[in-house]
């Protein structure tokens, strides 16, 4: 049984598309080993986890000894160490200047990890980084995959410094050198050197794949991040009004997913003021929460808006489906978005959820060959509102809509791509010894 060592910079508790990819190969007969990071903070997840026979989890701890105990223990921490400093430098004193002055830069050192941001997350990134090459480079797997630009370091580093290199799979979920809040310029230098050491890469749909193309020279293999398909009639249902309190006949607009710049979230709250009926409801966490919280609450609407925290993806279908429509409205503020086919589309249709989408290409092709929802201008909230008052007043469009995802479903779900993640994979399997290359027909 061949083993793999895949990377991950999350928890590994709302990554489906990479449980997706691990489940596949280890029913394929691989053996898997997932490596992603501990959260200090929620108790409900461990540093090991077996989801399978051949599928494990380990997650690494996030932060450094000292960093811990600061998160654990705050103030208190900080008086205890000023207690003992107190008893340790004047005795340090007496034993030798120099030793007692490399003892005060370090502390000074150990002050400005703790309290200077930057240096703090460089120290915990770093950490995290050093605690995942070591625990990958120890499991001797055959292949090793990166997820994202964030782990291929640390893969590179498993899979080539050895004295067999072993093959390295680059599974890129974003566009890396054209997404918000990164120096462009400078994260192309940095892939286009780590892409060196890359045996395969995989992107997440064509037009990404034309892009790379495009800035790098060659044409990765896609993978493209549809839903498990599943009865949706099968899963648990909850009571989605009662969890945050509105009556069973009010309408739910969902949006899932990360709330995150880009993605429309401050529009759909402005809508709100044009949207004739329903209840809008976020599912999810991320940057914008505070801010979007706040916007709410200053809404002459902030009695129809809600939030609910992240959900674990195992169970988000059960409140996907009480939903009257979902939103994907991203914004044109980087390639990233612009190319994007995210899982969120997939999992409305999956849940039988019409969608009010962008227009971008990968989205609005599957919308609109599907008629599985409207296409609307992402950047324009009266533009969102007049789609979702189409929908509220015309319940037969509505469903209509609905009804189609039911045949959408049959095309847009990951068991129609699954078999491309493990050609992917069996290129790199030895040719057995019988087997002649040239063999003449």
């Amino acid at each position: 049984m061949k083993k793999v060592t895949m990377f991950v910079w999350n928890h590994f508790t709302n990554d489906a598309r990479v449980n997706r990819e691990c489940t596949t190969l280890a029913h394929s007969g691989y053996d898997v080993n997932l490596i992603a990071i501990n959260d200090p903070k929620n108790a409900a997840i461990s540093a090991y986890e077996e989801i399978s026979d051949s599928f494990r989890v380990h997650r690494v701890k996030r932060y450094p000894w000292i960093l811990q105990a600061y998160q654990d223990h705050g103030k208190k921490f900080l008086l205890v160490v000023a207690g003992v400093q107190v008893a340790i430098i004047p005795s340090l004193f007496y034993i030798s200047f120099t030793i007692m002055a490399a003892y005060f830069m370090a502390l000074i050192v150990a002050a400005g990890v703790i309290k200077v941001k930057k240096v703090r997350k460089w120290v915990i990134n770093g950490a995290i980084i050093t605690r995942m090459i070591v625990k990958g480079y120890f499991q001797h797997a055959d292949i090793y995959h990166a997820n994202d630009l964030n782990t291929l370091p640390q893969a590179i580093v498993c899979s080539k410094l050895r004295l067999k290199p072993r093959p390295l799979i680059y599974d890129s979920h974003e566009v890396q050198s054209d997404r918000t809040g990164y120096n462009q310029d400078r994260i192309k230098k940095i892939e286009s050197f780590m892409l060196k050491f890359v045996n395969q890469m995989i992107v997440e749909n064509h037009t990404r794949a034309q892009y790379n193309e495009k800035i790098y020279g060659f044409y990765p293999k896609t993978l493209y991040n549809y839903s498990e398909k599943y009865n949706i009639n099968d899963k648990p249902k909850i009571n989605l009004h009662q969890k945050i309190g509105i009556p069973e006949n009010e309408k739910i607009l969902l949006y899932q997913g990360g709330l995150q710049q880009g993605r429309g979230l401050e529009l759909l709250i402005q809508a709100m003021d044009e949207i004739k009926e329903g209840h809008l409801l976020f599912i999810g966490g991320g940057k914008l929460t505070q801010t979007l919280k706040q916007q709410s609450e200053q809404s002459e609407q902030s009695n129809r808006i809600h939030f609910l925290d992240k959900v674990p993806f195992q169970e988000l279908p059960s409140y996907t489906r009480e939903a009257y429509l979902g939103f994907q409205v991203l914004q044109n503020i980087c390639f990233n978005h612009y190319s994007a086919s995210s899982n969120k589309l997939f999992e409305y249709m999956m849940a039988h959820v019409p969608v009010i989408s962008c227009d971008f290409p990968e989205i609005k092709k599957v919308v609109e060959e599907t008629e599985t929802g409207l296409i609307v201008d992402s950047h324009d909230a009266s533009s969102i509102a007049q789609a979702v008052n189409e929908l509220v007043e015309n319940e037969a469009l509505r469903n209509q809509l609905s009804e189609n995802t039911k045949q959408a479903k049959e095309i847009y779900n990951w068991n129609n791509e699954r078999s491309k993640l493990i050609n992917i994979y069996n290129q790199f399997l030895p040719i057995p010894k019988h087997i002649s290359l040239n063999k003449e027909v």
